[in-house]
């Protein structure tokens, strides 16, 4: 095994990119549907066509922009430009998606609403996608790459958190009563944060590993690497149904909170609760050293599970403490999960290039892929499930509409763990480890 090639500057600012992202990112998974219904104006149906048509046009960016990497000639690299070229404006219309535009007739903030978020979520996978495509070519070294893997996951389930439990707070502290006022102001403040620390990424990291004979290969070489890397399929699959699962639960969160529980404010103390994720991050280094990482995120799935188990039973009793014991208990396998995301596809893109290819955009547009249509999906589901059961915001909700959010939030997630783990059981890691080795 070669010698380890980062520093320890290297490795923090790396995972940092990820931190950056999430500042954002989570605002949108966790906030904007909430925020479209209750504080915007837009309907639940006009919120989930709104959901389908921008996670539609995301499938396409995320292999666009994989294919824009592959294709980038610099003095930079391939992969660490797209940090400096696409910062500034992915803030901007972060803001610009928070914006209420009052002045505007409903027809004119529903297409505000589909300009920035469309806008957003091409600049978010050109910021993003990047961040997974340069982890091979930073070291050759598996263990170091594992390392930076759980770092950038460490840094970014820490934001999530912070997200989670301080963005409500936040939006009271600047808002004063004026949720729109607020969560304007909030993601002023994430977003200048976030620019900072892509800008800290693209000066400290660099691309050492790359083969030119086969770095800037025709599309087509490519597609017939990509049919025969199962691996690459297999992990493809896990991370859309991964990110499935957490889009139906989080966007339900805050509308269990406040329509089943009547108490909004928890959803910051529940929120707390996903602090476990991190335990999970930090021992995937130790037990894929052990068991490897096909068998560390199958643990992971099975540990969500029981998680989700208890929170099941607890939103249907309305038993907190179950609820946060499973969000706990949750939380703790989905680090196994998510951690292992980055450090897996890397995996695959090592064994494209052992078939040849070095594809490292393309092979890491599925990262991106898997979020975006887990999210559009996601965010269709529960938002059509509460339109069809009557949803009104800030009122009442029937007995059709909390059995829709329970539904979203408890039972949805149970049946969509059972299908990760047993897509999962198909990635060969011996197939890989033999190939790079």
């Amino acid at each position: 095994m070669t010698k380890w090639r980062t520093s320890v500057t290297e490795r923090i600012s790396y995972g940092l990119s990820d931190a950056a992202d999430n500042l954002v990112f989570q605002m949108m998974t966790t906030y904007l549907l909430f925020f479209y219904t209750d504080v915007f104006g837009l309907t639940a149906s006009e919120v989930a066509i709104l959901f389908v048509v921008a996670r539609t046009a995301d499938v396409f960016e995320s292999l666009i922009i994989g294919i824009m990497i592959d294709k980038t000639h610099s003095r930079w690299g391939k992969s660490r430009p797209f940090f400096l070229w696409y910062s500034f404006p992915y803030v901007v219309f972060a803001v610009l998606t928070f914006v209420t535009p009052n002045f505007l007739p409903h027809d004119g903030k529903l297409v505000w609403a589909y300009v920035t978020y469309l806008g957003l979520g091409f600049l978010y996978t050109s910021v993003n996608l990047p961040i997974t495509a340069i982890l091979p070519t930073m070291t050759d070294n598996e263990r170091e790459m594992t390392l930076l893997g759980v770092i950038r996951q460490f840094f970014g389930s820490s934001v999530q958190i912070i997200v989670a439990v301080f963005t409500i707070p936040l939006v009271a502290f600047f808002g004063h009563g004026n949720q729109q006022k607020g969560f304007l102001a909030t993601i002023a403040l994430f977003g200048v944060i976030s620019l900072l620390l892509i800008l800290n990424t693209f000066f400290h990291v660099r691309e050492r590993f790359t083969n030119e004979q086969i770095n800037h290969q025709p599309f087509k070489e490519v597609w017939k690497m990509l049919r025969n890397n199962k691996p690459w399929i297999v992990i493809s699959v896990v991370i859309f149904l991964y990110w499935l699962t957490t889009s139906i639960k989080n966007q339900t969160t805050i509308y269990y909170f406040k329509y089943v529980i009547n108490d909004e404010n928890l959803v910051s103390l529940a929120n707390a609760f996903t602090f476990t994720a991190l335990i999970g991050v930090v021992s995937i280094y130790f037990v894929s050293a052990k068991i490897g990482k096909k068998k560390t995120m199958l643990t992971g799935i099975v540990i969500a599970f029981l998680g989700q188990i208890l929170i099941t039973v607890g939103a249907y009793s309305k038993a907190l403490p179950t609820i946060f014991t499973g969000i706990f208990i949750n939380y703790l396998g989905a680090g196994f999960i998510i951690g292992l995301v980055s450090i897996m596809i890397a995996d695959t893109i090592r064994y494209g290039t052992a078939m040849g290819i070095q594809a490292e955009g393309v092979l890491a547009s599925t990262d991106d892929f898997g979020v975006n249509l887990g999210l559009g999906l996601g965010g269709m589901i529960t938002a059509w499930s509460l339109d069809a059961s009557g949803y009104a915001a800030n009122k009442t909700q029937t007995a059709a509409t909390i059995s829709a959010i329970n539904l979203n939030y408890a039972l949805i997630p149970l049946g969509l763990y059972i299908l990760m783990f047993i897509i999962l059981l198909g990635y060969n890691e011996k197939q890989i480890m033999k190939a790079v080795n």
